[in-house]
Formats: structure tokens, sequence, C-alpha cells
């Protein structure tokens, strides 16, 4: 389950870090700014759920 849980982390964060490199191309700062934050977030749960 764990394992299941830091792959979903770590999937969240890839969409994310993608949707805002979209959002950046479109001049759409908030919603950047929105998914970076997500992205982060995520990525330092996957991260800390594997240590």
């Amino acid at each position: 389950m764990s394992a299941l849980l830091v792959y979903g982390l770590f999937l969240i964060a890839g969409f994310a870090i993608g949707g805002a490199y979209s959002m950046w191309k479109n001049d759409n700062m908030l919603g950047m700014g929105v998914l970076l934050a997500i992205a982060v977030l995520a990525a330092a749960g996957g991260v800390l759920r594997l240590v």
C-alpha cells in the first residue's frame, strides 16, 4: 500500500508539473503557481514517505 501511495504522489507531481508548464506557456501565472505548489507538496510527500 505504501508503494502505491508513493507512486501516486510522484504521478500527481509529474502531472502537476506538466500542467504548470502548460499554464506558463499560456501566460496564466495564477494557475501555474497553484499547480507548481501542488507538485512541490506531492513530491515532498513522496520523498518523505520513502524515508
